[in-house]
């Protein structure tokens, strides 16, 4: 039999070929995304080592990460990184909301980019309370600073960290300098009632403060004063310059009521604006001063020893506590205890007393 007719004899010159059989539904000229390849830590390093950003930022996500299987791998990155590391000067900057922080962050920042310097920005965002989440919109606000070569700016929400800062922050300052970044800034939310976290991790500690908000006596409060190595009182600009200056002043003789710091130097106040980026240099020469320093007088290394020794107990404490409240047999205890302390059952003092001693059996068993 004849499939088609057209081939028969007597249409010589003309042939029809077979049909091709029906093509799948999926289309074959598709591409399918593949999974994407796990890293080892020593190709990470490898990459921070050579300067590449795109793994620096992929390990600074490792870091940041909860996950135990990322942990591993960021501790292992860590370990290979810390002998590349410390090469830096580390610069903290808090004050108040609407300081200009983030403005003088840029100005400074592209100031130092300029002078061949390596800038590494942690620009910590404020996390909700309620959905946890952040803006984590600082190179938005940074625009011309973001664009520099030279720079790298990294924002981090704090999600509830002591002082503003986000937990994982002095190891991204590790792996910053491991990448050859010599310069680190390292921006906070804003003046809590603790800035220890911060100041922990610096080697100089700057109050950015501005005037004419009516929040001078708040910048004037011993326990930030005596953390602060420099103060910067922004906006001296416009109709404000008089009261900057005045503000200098009354910060000067605050300073010299203080007892004497561990390192011997002592505290002072410039002026600048962010936005005319004017004064910037003399706050920044100021850091060089206080650096230059601090290393002739031993300080500066004494400084950063002790700096390890306190989060090497952070750490500590960060680990157990999660390791009580994450443990599947005290998840159930907990809420026990919770329901009884709600029901007056049991005292809070108690409870805990109680929820402890279970757990330290549980590790023991």
């Amino acid at each position: 039999m004849i499939e088609h007719p057209e081939n028969a004899a007597e249409y010589k010159g003309l042939t029809v070929n077979e049909g091709v059989e029906n093509l799948p539904q999926v289309n074959p000229y598709a591409t399918f995304k593949r999974k994407k390849r796990t890293l080892s830590a020593e190709e990470y390093v490898e990459g921070i080592l050579r300067g590449d950003i795109t793994l620096l930022s992929q390990a600074v996500t490792l870091v940041e990460s909860n996950l135990p299987s990322d942990q591993l791998i960021a501790q292992k990155v860590i370990e290979l990184c810390l002998p590349h590391a410390g090469n830096s000067i580390r610069l903290g900057i808090t004050g108040v909301p609407g300081a200009g922080k983030s403005t003088f962050i840029e100005a400074l920042g592209t100031e130092l980019c300029h002078q061949g310097k390596k800038l590494a920005v942690l620009a910590i965002d404020p996390s909700s309370e309620r959905s946890k989440g952040s803006i984590l919109g600082d190179k938005t606000r940074m625009n011309e600073l973001s664009v520099e070569a030279n720079a790298f700016i990294r924002p981090s929400p704090s999600a509830g960290s002591l002082g503003g800062v986000a937990r994982k922050t002095r190891e991204t300052i590790v792996l910053c300098e491991a990448a050859g970044f010599d310069t680190i800034l390292v921006e906070t939310v804003g003046v809590g009632q603790s800035e220890t976290a911060a100041h922990s991790m610096v080697d100089f500690f700057l109050l950015l403060q501005v005037t004419g908000t009516g929040d001078e006596l708040q910048g004037i409060k011993r326990g930030i004063m005596e953390m602060a190595d420099g103060i910067a009182i922004n906006k001296c600009d416009g109709h404000n310059v008089e009261r900057a200056m005045a503000a200098r002043v009354s910060f000067k003789n605050a300073l010299a009521l203080f007892p004497p710091t561990e390192s011997g130097w002592k505290p002072y106040a410039e002026t600048c604006s962010a936005v005319e980026k004017t004064g910037i240099l003399d706050v920044w020469k100021m850091v060089e001063e206080y650096i230059r320093f601090t290393r002739a007088n031993g300080y500066f290394d004494h400084q950063r020893t002790q700096q390890a020794k306190y989060w090497m107990y952070e750490t500590i404490n960060s680990s157990l506590l999660n390791g009580f409240y994450q443990s599947p047999d005290m998840e159930p205890l907990i809420e026990q205890a919770e329901q009884r302390v709600l029901n007056n059952e049991l005292s809070s003092f108690i409870a805990a007393a109680q929820l402890l001693e279970r757990y330290k059996n549980l590790k023991q068993q």
